[in-house]
């Protein structure tokens, strides 16, 4: 819910649905995610989701989990994704000296490397709100990426599918300003 009240500070009013054809003639479809890979699949599949979300061809905007299972294969639960993005995710794993590395990984890291009209040459460098314990690995479609452990996706772009690891509804001005670009495509 809380994408919801964000978008709601920026005057949208979203409807939250299952239903084929109200996501079929939406303007713009967010695919957030809470909870767990395997159970969400499932879940999307039982609802013919999955299909439909890969056949969307207007703007997409995973978050969290859903940038996830936008991947080809999640190792949370063993599980195969959508396949837009062709990358697996991958569970973090503590190096022998921790470094003060936990696992989930929550907390705000900056991002980097960005290129994507989701984001701005201003986002470089800037700081978003992370809460997660698997990754995307960087791959060809990386519109962003950041470092906790291992370098990883931040945000993934291909065509029309847009997604974010970190939470813009929780990231302040940056995520806010990353909810207004995808809003505008």
């Amino acid at each position: 819910m809380s994408v919801d009240y964000a978008l709601q500070r920026l005057g949208v009013q979203a409807v939250v649905t299952q239903d084929h054809e109200l996501i079929r003639s939406a303007d713009k479809v967010i695919f957030p995610g809470v909870g767990e890979a395997s159970t969400t699949m499932q879940y999307l599949k039982k609802h013919g989701l999955d299909k439909l979300i890969c056949e969307l061809r207007q703007p997409v905007l995973g978050i969290c989990l859903g940038l996830q299972l936008m991947c080809r294969y999640s190792e949370e639960g063993n599980t195969d994704c959508l396949g837009i993005f062709d990358t697996e995710v991958l569970k973090f794993r503590l190096p022998e000296k921790s470094d003060g590395f936990k696992i989930p990984h929550m907390g705000w890291n900056c991002i980097n490397k960005v290129r994507s009209p989701l984001f701005k040459a201003e986002h470089e460098d800037q700081y978003v709100y992370f809460v997660h314990s698997y990754y995307a690995a960087v791959c060809k479609e990386t519109a962003a990426e950041t470092n906790y452990i291992v370098p990883f996706s931040a945000g993934l772009q291909r065509d029309n599918f847009y997604a974010t690891q970190f939470h813009p509804e929780k990231s302040g001005i940056v995520g806010a300003s990353l909810l207004e670009n995808f809003l505008r495509l």
